[in-house]
């Protein structure tokens, strides 16, 4: 699969010799951080020809780009010179979203740039990655054999933490359960120069928030809500560990040229509607897939009404609707932030560079969307898909229409969407009003902060005692119920019942692993109105409540400052710096672990068309990489291959059958789980195929969607859409992601027969693939396939991986 090369002092591995990059830097003393990849101008495949030191250019105000890399700086300067480059040449006013992406490209003056057609080689400014992806991003990085990542990167472990007591004895729990794999990353951040956020620190999306995102950034993270930084006016895409690898390595990072929707606000904010009613507005309009290949970008007067943590929220779930991310024009709300969050001379500098921070005037929108803020009604959206929206006044009626269960089981607040200082006090300032009137909620009601500064401060604030007087349980500062680590135990599988969250995601059996569950998004205030009420039939625009003494009361729509007036208080210390000598540092990995597991290279294509596919399964509606590979109880594996692949495609609906982890062995003609299926083929030397729906693989970064697949010997995906980070993590695990040129020849294949992909040896961008389908009764048919792969992603193929090419080119 990946390269076999490792690193220096990686325990168990039979290579500890260095890299070449690694080899040319060692004699001059130069620095790691400022080693790059270069390319030759006139190559159209990504081909390493030769190494050279990036030069370091003088910035006439030099900021670091946070307290923890006080000699990394923004590059403003950089930012304005490769922008006039590209406006120059496309002689046109630019939006925000191109400028920021454009500002960083490897080759400003020779790159091709057309939206939706080109892909973009880009220079990210930094990368972070969460334990669960992390784990397999740092196993790959390793592989490379290179010393030291070439950008500033993290880790966050926020993943692996299961709710289950509270706070204090789940994190004490976690980090007994997860010492192994928690001492894997932090020793290897140590090694590889990667900063380290211990358990307990907080969600990555607030750290980031907090600490590392800036007005012009860009930043790519291992997580598919990485865009929650262009609150703060970043462009933050989430990607695969494969893509993480490329940055950290120096390689540029390729991204086809986004489209830009924009959503013109208008009106201001008020009473009960919240900035997380703007996405779930936006997500119902443009549905699951309709950002998909698209930069969303939101622009207008009504955007001053918003606060920064709230743009961060409305570009958080964007990534609900498949959009390459969301983002925000800089304005005096983030520069109130970073001024709270002491990082006023970065407010300073952004105020310099203002012009290049905010859109051309007269730019254009391949869409464009408006809406008023002074008429948008509180939303709730759901159940089991993020884009069913509803205004929370016709809910309830909906729900009893539909035999939606209307009490509320459990109510729950906070996730990397909104667990902001903010959120927490709107949710704090209904309870209190509940418990004036001597209530507390009806429905149990957990609250996780963003992070170990949000939990210090609404503690000294008081607003977590008054969400524990009213009947809440305060979690730990980590991911918890949000990704299905939540140790549920007021219902039995099977149960039909009804949570709401102000969670962004909300497929079935995503929160709690039980696929009864209907599971509603909607912001944390209106959470914390239902839980108290009770049902999905409360509105608290208009219905009363009826206190203990017997009089009826109605809810005031909260109010809440959105910065804590005094300083935010930190709270522990949980930051690990990278040592500055490394060279000592070991890393471990046991080979008899059951967590972790050292990646073994995939092999490289043979040169012939793919005969005689088997069909491992003909997936039926909607497929996510949590039908793919469930989080849960697995993200246990993240950091093991063989073992995580026992989840592949468990949660996918077999359309032969209509069952879910149940389908058909070619050979011996019994129905049985998905991967066993799977590990019979590859055992046998069967290659195999899946079939899917529309936009499959949404959700998720998880790139071990890919890897599963790739590591039980299949070899291409055929679906009618894909879901952008999806398609690439398969491009990079050295797997075909084809569609039907025509979607109806989905219902030409069925499951017994076998497939045929032709025209591999002649491989070429823009060129369809033939399939020939033959049928068990000797019949065959030829269908058109397409494909988005480019010359650069086409070597991937040949060589097996991403990784596997990366190595080659070390090599030449």
């Amino acid at each position: 699969m990946q390269g076999d090369l490792l690193g220096p002092d990686v325990v168990n591995s039979n290579d500890n010799s260095l890299s070449p990059l690694h080899k040319i830097a060692r004699p001059f003393l130069i620095p790691p951080h400022i080693i790059r990849f270069t390319y030759s101008s006139g190559e159209k495949a990504l081909g390493v020809r030769q190494y050279h030191v990036a030069s370091v250019l003088c910035q006439r105000a030099k900021v670091a780009m946070s307290h923890f890399e006080p000699n990394e700086y923004i590059r403003y300067d950089l930012l304005e010179k490769n922008i006039n480059i590209v406006r120059k040449r496309l002689n046109r006013p630019l939006t925000l979203s191109e400028k920021i992406v454009y500002g960083h490209l490897d080759d400003p003056a020779n790159q091709e740039v057309e939206r939706g057609e080109t892909y973009l080689r880009l220079r990210p400014d930094r990368v972070a990655m969460q334990d669960a992806t992390a784990q397999m991003a740092m196993l790959q990085f390793i592989s490379s054999g290179l010393p030291k990542v070439a950008v500033p990167s993290t880790i966050h472990c926020d993943h692996l933490i299961e709710a289950q007591l509270g706070g204090e004895k789940d994190l004490r729990r976690a980090k007994d359960i997860n010492q192994e794999v928690y001492n894997f990353l932090a020793t290897a951040g140590a090694k590889y120069g990667v900063g380290f956020w211990r358990p307990g620190s907080g969600i990555i999306h607030q750290i980031i928030l907090e600490n590392y995102a800036y007005p012009g950034v860009l930043l790519i993270g291992t997580d598919s809500h990485t865009p929650n930084g262009g609150g703060l006016g970043g462009i933050c895409i989430g990607v695969g560990g494969a893509d993480a690898v490329d940055v950290m390595a120096g390689i540029p990072w390729e991204l086809k040229c986004p489209k830009v929707i924009g959503v013109k606000l208008t009106g201001s904010l008020s009473g009960w509607t919240s900035p997380k009613d703007v996405i779930l507005k936006v997500a119902g309009i443009l549905t699951v897939k309709g950002g998909t290949g698209a930069i969303v970008e939101y622009h207008g007067p009504g955007v001053d009404s918003i606060s920064c943590t709230g743009m961060a929220t409305i570009c958080n779930m964007g990534a609900e609707i498949g959009a390459t991310t969301s983002v925000f024009p800089y304005n005096h709300r983030m520069k109130k932030y970073l001024d709270k969050t002491g990082r006023a001379d970065i407010a300073h500098l952004a105020d310099e560079f203002k012009d290049h921070l905010v859109p051309d005037p007269g730019c254009h929108y391949d869409q464009l969307i408006e809406i008023n803020l002074s008429e948008l009604k509180p939303h709730i959206n759901g159940p089991f898909t993020p884009d069913l929206a509803h205004p929370v006044a016709e809910v309830g009626t909906v729900a009893e229409k539909e035999g939606w269960p209307l009490d509320i089981r459990v109510g729950l607040i906070g996730s990397c969407t909104n667990s902001s200082y903010e959120d927490m006090g709107r949710s704090a300032a209904v309870a209190k009003q509940a418990l004036a009137h001597g209530l507390k909620c009806k429905s149990q009601f957990t609250i996780t902060p963003g992070s170990e500064q949000i939990r210090a401060t609404i503690e000294r604030d008081g607003y977590a005692q008054i969400l524990r007087d009213v009947g809440g349980i305060v979690l730990a500062n980590a991911c918890g119920p949000c990704i299905g680590q939540w140790d549920r135990k007021d219902i039995k599988k099977g149960e039909k019942n009804t949570i709401v969250t102000s969670y962004n995601r909300n497929f079935t059996g995503r929160n709690d692993a039980n696929p009864e569950t209907h599971a509603f998004v909607t912001s944390p205030e209106i959470v914390t109105a239902l839980a108290i009420a009770g049902t999905l039939k409360f509105n608290p625009e208009t219905d009363f409540l009826t206190g203990k003494d017997g009089k009826k009361f109605k809810l005031e729509a909260p109010d809440a400052d959105e910065l804590p007036r005094a300083e935010f208080d930190p709270g522990q210390d949980t930051y690990q710096h990278p040592p500055k000598d490394s060279s000592g540092q070991r890393v471990d990995v046991s080979p008899t672990s059951q967590r972790l597991q050292l990646l073994e290279p995939f092999d490289k294509w043979d040169g012939k068309d793919l005969e005689d596919l088997q069909i491992l399964i003909k997936v039926k509606g909607k497929c996510t990489t949590d039908h793919i590979s469930a989080a849960g109880p697995w993200l246990k594996f993240r950091g093991h291959l063989d073992n995580i692949s026992n989840n592949l495609l468990i949660g996918a609906i077999n359309i032969e059958n209509g069952k879910a982890n149940s389908v058909r062995n070619a050979v011996t003609q019994e129905f049985g789980p998905v991967p066993d299926t799977a590990r019979y083929y590859k055992k046998h030397g069967i290659r195999w195929v899946v079939v899917g729906d529309e936009n499959y693989g949404e959700g998720s970064s998880r790139e071990h969607a890919a890897l599963e697949p790739r590591h039980l010997g299949g070899r291409a995906i055929i679906t009618k859409s894909f879901a952008r980070i999806h398609e690439t993590n398969l491009k990079k695990q050295g797997l075909l992601p084809l569609t039907f040129a025509d979607p109806a020849d989905y219902n030409k294949i069925h499951p017994v027969d076998k497939l045929t992909i032709q025209g591999l040896k002649d491989f070429a961008p823009g060129k369809p693939l033939k399939c020939v389908i033959k049928h068990p009764n000797g019949t065959q048919e030829t269908i058109l396939l397409n494909h988005t792969f480019n010359e650069t992603q086409i070597e991937w193929f040949r060589a097996g991986s991403a990784l596997n090419r990366m190595k080659e080119l070390q090599h030449q």
